[in-house]
């Protein structure tokens, strides 16, 4: 058991250091903190989806930012569009699984706004058809994917395509992005001011 836990740690650190090599990917890294930031700004808002372990991803990105990630500040508004069950079983009932974001994405989204799609695979088509539903209502796009990238490549505006094709790699780096993405954005609007009200 000690060689399968040494094994896997040593793997997740090799996949690590690889997409700390990757220079391209981080500077789309840098693009997409600074967009939710002027997004912000802006006063519009994030709106995050995916299945499965990228759906939990979603919900922790959303409390990093609504609650804290290491600043005491105001909330900053994000919606997870899988969070509500009573929404999706409705639109999976009603229509078909592969509309439970899309749908809320025509309700929810308006110009201006940024949603992240995340897919380990890139082919989640729920994740696939929100991000083309936002891409027709001028909301910027952000695919969050395994290296492959799948269908999220040709239809996302940014795209972190993490260098893995392993499942457990591909999450681990995502959530590692998304901790750097939420402490950027952070960052970014307390030096711009966007608190300066609630703090005298």
């Amino acid at each position: 058991m000690l060689e399968y836990i040494r094994a896997n740690i040593e793997d997740s650190i090799a996949a690590k250091e690889k997409l700390l090599r990757d220079d391209l990917l981080l500077g789309t890294v840098e693009k997409v903190a600074q967009l939710c930031v002027d997004v912000y700004r802006r006063g519009n808002k994030l709106l995050i989806c995916g299945n499965g372990g990228s759906a939990s991803d979603a919900l922790h990105m959303a409390g990093e930012l609504v609650g804290r990630y290491q600043m005491e500040r105001r909330g900053i508004p994000t919606i997870v569009l899988n969070a509500n069950t009573a929404v999706m079983t409705a639109i999976s009932n009603d229509y078909d699984y592969g509309d439970v974001f899309s749908k809320q994405v025509a309700a929810l989204g308006k110009e201006g706004d940024v949603l992240f799609g995340i897919s380990t695979s890139g082919n989640s088509q729920n994740v696939v058809k929100a991000i083309q539903e936002a891409g027709k209502r001028r909301i910027s796009t952000v695919g969050l994917t395994g290296q492959a990238g799948g269908e999220v490549q040709s239809c996302a505006d940014y795209l972190l395509n993490v260098p893995s094709d392993n499942t457990p790699r591909i999450q681990e780096m995502h959530i590692l992005l998304i901790h750097v993405i939420c402490g950027l954005i952070e960052n970014g609007l307390c030096k711009q001011g966007f608190w300066a009200e609630e703090q005298g």
